[in-house]
């Protein structure tokens, strides 16, 4: 028999009047905390991103239910570092610390790159958080200190707002709660989809930087966790690659047999240049503007004189990685989710490229890019494509610059010294920077070229900048053609643009200049879509080449048509793509063109099983099995990077870095509009 001897007094404890105001007091002030800091939070990340109250008070009136989703996906975070940390105060400062930082990194790769920050940067080590060092100035100050700022603020809350504890039991289903809640919005699960449809959320998965200005910086974010993860095509089989083989075989044997291009040259094989100019387009092309010279007299020959045409990029002002993975491996960026950068996300082992294959054809395949080599991961991604070397800006002898970066001329340098001193033919893919934006600011001086049209005065100093950096990739350009007009070396050139420039906030140039009808990339019409994403493209060789006009074709299939130009036998890959060319040579997640120049904004379902053959192979060589390679060209597909890559710049007695100021490039100065 259990016997309480306790007293009844003490077993009945009355309770203590003055403790229920003080509990209701801490109640109120953790219901108000979570509520007021999530939604103070966003608007804080909001006025770090846009840089200014007006437009970010403009965002938060027009667009009220984004507003509080927003506010909704950083109060989960909120409550979900509240359940493993237990503290108010300390959950807060974390979550404000992360959400600032989110706000500033993203800032800091719109001003130098374009692209805001994205969830797989956080996987990049030091190359993300590098950009960092890159930008300077009065902006940046500022927002770092409004951050540490806001952090003690919140921190000393901790002493003033009194303390209100929850069970364990509450914390673990608060912290359940949360985490389905910000992996529901994540991945996008149906009850998601419906609340995102239901507020009018739209994913602009081929504009990141729209994105996340008309969605805000939280949600954005969220939405692109699902765009890390590539999901394997419903009709990707081993069965189905060996029948894409079999036809691949198939086609090959019913083609006439190709002539090697060394019969033409004596033995000799072509150097074959590849140049990606940065920012590369045709300004003449703006429909109501007139300039008071030609600025691009090179280009403008050669698309009377060469093959040239025009190129359809997957990226618009920003990206241009992704156009060199396209050009160099032959896949596409339609396959892949919105916004991703394959080059930080999914090259990580040998991928079959034009570098490879041309190394197998005993060329020495080089990378040049006068910027630094970390920047896109260039350093360790050209290695995985199979480049034997990577001569970025580091390896640049005291470097002419012009603007704020290393100029075109200079790389023109570069390229002629590297072929000379090299034996064996070269394939050599080159990437500008001398143009790169912001073209807010005369950075050439009194500017050559004066626009003339219905343009406002910012819009016009804008286009006058730009045009004068394509007049100097023009003469660039003419300097590769003058030195190898009189080489006995035969050599090749394919000169192109990466995407079109950002002439401004809100496509601003363009729409002043009648160009596109309307600064929503959401109400452009599929036309403009096409002629906001086409890119000059011009050739030239000192042998002879037939001329052929090139209405349009993706970045991805240009691979195959310059093997076909120099009669070279195209691997499995890329002679599929030739088979699509064929019959859409345009191709874009938005936009599908035709041979005819007919627009779709979807695949017709004349070529949709050629389309899903060239989808299954893609996701075979990038995240599958490789099941191609058990069919063709096994060694191909299946090359490892080479052993010696970058010997000849990473060994330190022969690194080619000047000593002195002048060896080093200038840093890119930040940019305030764009």
């Amino acid at each position: 028999m259990h016997l309480n001897l306790k007293p009844r007094s003490r077993l009945r404890k009355k309770p203590n009047k003055k403790m229920r105001p003080q509990r209701l007091g801490a109640t109120i002030s953790l219901v108000l905390f979570l509520i007021l800091l999530p939604v103070l939070s966003v608007a804080g990340m909001e006025l770090l991103e846009r840089g200014s109250l007006h437009n970010t008070m403009d965002w938060i009136t027009n667009n009220q239910s984004l507003f509080l989703l927003n506010a909704g996906i950083t109060f989960c975070l909120l409550i979900f570092i509240y359940a493993l940390v237990g503290s108010l105060a300390i959950s807060g400062a974390i979550s404000t610390l992360l959400l600032g930082l989110m706000a500033l990194i993203s800032y800091m790769k719109v001003t130098m790159i374009g692209e805001p920050f994205f969830p797989w940067d956080i996987l990049l080590n030091k190359e993300s958080m590098d950009i960092a060092s890159l930008v300077t100035g009065k902006a940046a100050l500022i927002r770092i200190g409004a951050i540490a700022a806001s952090i003690i603020v919140v921190l000393s809350l901790r002493w003033i707002i009194p303390r209100a504890t929850i069970s364990i039991i509450s914390r673990i289903g608060l912290g359940l709660f949360s985490l389905y809640a910000l992996y529901a919005f994540g991945i996008k699960t149906p009850l998601a989809g419906k609340i995102l449809d239901h507020i009018g959320v739209n994913e602009i998965v081929w504009n990141q930087q729209e994105n996340y200005a008309n969605n805000g910086t939280a949600l954005a974010f969220t939405l692109n966790v699902k765009n890390s993860i590539v999901q394997k095509p419903e009709t990707y089989s081993n069965e189905a690659i060996g029948a894409v083989a079999a036809n691949i075989e198939q086609v090959s044997q019913t083609q006439p047999t190709m002539k090697k291009a060394s019969v033409d040259l004596q033995g000799k094989k072509p150097n074959v240049i590849f140049i990606m100019s940065e920012a590369f387009w045709d300004p003449t092309l703006l429909t109501n503007v007139k300039f008071s010279e030609d600025p691009l007299p090179t280009i403008h020959r050669l698309q009377k004189e060469s093959t040239s045409g025009y190129l359809l990029s997957p990226q618009f002002g920003g990206g241009t990685s992704n156009v060199e993975f396209e050009v160099l491996t032959g896949n596409s960026m339609s396959f892949l989710p919105g916004g991703s950068i394959p080059y930080q996300q999914y090259v990580s082992k040998p991928v079959p490229s034009l570098a490879s294959y041309f190394a197998g054809q005993g060329y020495k395949s080089m990378g040049i890019h006068s910027y630094e080599g970390w920047f896109w991961d260039r350093n360790s991604v050209y290695k995985q494509l199979g480049f034997e070397s990577f001569k970025s800006s580091e390896h640049f002898v005291n470097p002419e610059t012009k603007g704020y970066f290393i100029s075109d001329a200079e790389v023109s340098r570069n390229i002629i010294d590297e072929v000379d001193k090299t034996e064996d033919p070269m394939f050599i893919y080159t990437v500008t920077m001398q143009n790169h934006g912001p073209y807010d600011d005369p950075r050439y001086g009194e500017n050559q070229f004066k626009a003339e049209g219905n343009l406002t005065p910012q819009a016009k100093t804008i286009l006058e900048t730009y045009t004068q950096g394509a007049h100097d990739a023009d003469q660039s350009l003419k300097m590769l053609i003058d030195h190898y007009q009189n080489s006995d070396e035969p050599t090749m050139i394919v000169f192109y643009g990466d995407h079109l420039p950002m002439l401004g906030l809100d496509y601003q140039v363009y729409k002043e200049a009648g160009f596109i009808s309307t600064s929503n990339a959401n109400d452009w019409s599929l036309d403009e879509i096409k002629k906001m994403h086409s890119i000059p493209l011009v050739t030239w060789s000192n042998f002879d080449m037939p001329k052929q006009d090139i209405p349009l074709l993706s970045d991805s299939f240009l691979g195959s048509h310059v093997l076909d130009m120099l009669h070279m036998e195209k691997p499995a890959n890329f002679a599929l793509n030739a088979e699509i060319a064929a019959q859409v040579p345009g191709l874009l997640s938005n936009l599908v063109v035709e041979p005819d120049q007919t627009l779709h904004a979807q695949a017709p379902d004349s070529a949709k099983a050629l389309i899903d053959d060239y989808r299954n192979v893609q996701y075979d060589l990038l995240f599958g099995k490789q099941y191609l390679a058990g069919y063709l060209d096994h060694d191909y597909l299946t090359k490892a990077s080479q052993p010696s890559y970058n010997a000849e710049f990473d060994n330190p007695d022969t690194k080619l870095r000047a000593e002195g100021d002048s060896g080093s490039p200038p840093e890119a100065k930040p940019v305030s509009a764009q």
